[in-house]
């Protein structure tokens, strides 16, 4: 059976992404970096066939000899490591065989004008287009997040032709994830869970700027397709190198409706006195959490016309809308907000919420 190495196997992507390959096809011979040994435990327990190697990104040498080692190559790990994806190139280029590099990059590479204007929170109608508009899409200006990477796994098959190489690009994910470790996601949970803190909900400006959405499982479903199609006999389901570019996608959102949709929720759930929202600027969306503007300030638009068109990835799950009550639920449990909901019931002033005047 053809070898598989993959990194971030314990991240929120990358493990859905190994639960959805290593559960269809069990005999599949797979490697996974991890950073240690409490990392490879959890990976131990759910994959007990696979092969665990100890390291990190920076190990680029191991990298190198690993990915030597390997028919297809799933890059799930930091999407900004220029190094370790140079790593990654120069090991299948080794090879004498024909390899598959899969390497997870984001849309906020899209997010380039937003970030060159500093705008945050306007709306912007660009659509990028994986198919009809791939040009655009591999010729995003180099100044844009992800870019460095993305040129290298785009060039990979000029190091070596026997390299066929895809670039998967999610927008906002969310959902539970099903793999060994982190099973959360960032942007709306992050949004949720500051919320909650400070008890009040929040946009950015105007809050028109829109994202696009995916759950994480039908993401892991582009994986899983591109994988088949590397196991194929030539890859040819699948576009691979200069074109190889994926979307992933399941309809958009305005993140000023999110943020309203988020403190209406937990104002419902009596978490906090007010349904109204803060207009923050971008300074304060920074100081509520690090690249705040980028996670909720930004527009990031796609479509996901290749995966559809080549695979029949149409998505399947639930749209982020119909999650919001389940998002707030989580974030509110892990900051034991439940517990004041129990004491609440049973006659207690709940301590998270702020006193009333």
């Amino acid at each position: 059976m053809p070898k598989l190495f993959i990194t971030g196997a314990t991240g929120y992507i990358g493990g859905d992404a190994l639960y959805a390959v290593a559960n269809t096809y069990p005999d599949l011979e797979i490697t996974a970096l991890v950073r240690n040994s409490d990392k490879g435990a959890k990976v131990a327990a759910q994959y007990p066939k696979t092969r665990l190697v100890y390291s990190d990104l920076d190990s680029t040498d191991l990298i190198t000899k690993e990915a030597a080692d390997a028919d297809i190559m799933l890059h799930c790990a930091d999407c900004d490591h220029l190094s370790s994806a140079k790593a990654l190139v120069a090991g299948l280029a080794k090879s004498q065989k024909q390899t598959y590099l899969i390497h997870t990059s984001g849309t906020g590479i899209l997010c380039y004008e937003d970030f060159e204007q500093g705008t945050y929170g306007i709306a912007r109608e660009k659509v990028f287009d994986d198919w009809d508009g791939i040009t655009d899409v591999t010729s995003i200006p180099d100044s844009a997040i992800h870019r460095n990477v993305d040129k290298v796994v785009l060039a990979a098959n000029k190091a070596s032709s026997g390299i066929y190489s895809a670039i998967v690009c999610p927008p906002c994910i969310y959902g539970p994830g099903r793999g060994p470790d982190n099973k959360r996601s960032v942007q709306v949970y992050e949004m949720a869970r500051i919320a909650l803190e400070r008890h009040k909900g929040f946009v950015i400006n105007e809050g028109v700027n829109r994202w696009t959405e995916v759950h994480v499982q039908d993401l892991s479903n582009v994986y899983l397709a591109l994988v088949t199609a590397a196991l194929s006999p030539d890859g040819s389901k699948a576009t691979w190198n200069d074109k190889g570019y994926y979307f992933t996608e399941n309809g958009q959102f305005a993140w000023g409706e999110i943020g309203q949709k988020l403190a209406q929720l937990i104002f419902d759930k009596k978490l906090i006195n007010s349904a109204e929202v803060d207009h923050i600027e971008k300074d304060e969306a920074d100081k509520l959490k690090p690249w705040g503007s980028y996670l909720w300030g930004t527009n990031s638009l796609c479509k996901s016309t290749r995966a559809n068109k080549l695979f029949g990835c149409a998505p399947k799950e639930k749209s982020l809308a119909d999650l919001l009550t389940e998002i707030v639920d989580e974030e509110a449990r892990k900051l034991g907000l439940t517990k004041g909901h129990a004491a609440r019931a049973a006659g207690e002033t709940n301590p998270y919420l702020p006193a009333q005047n």
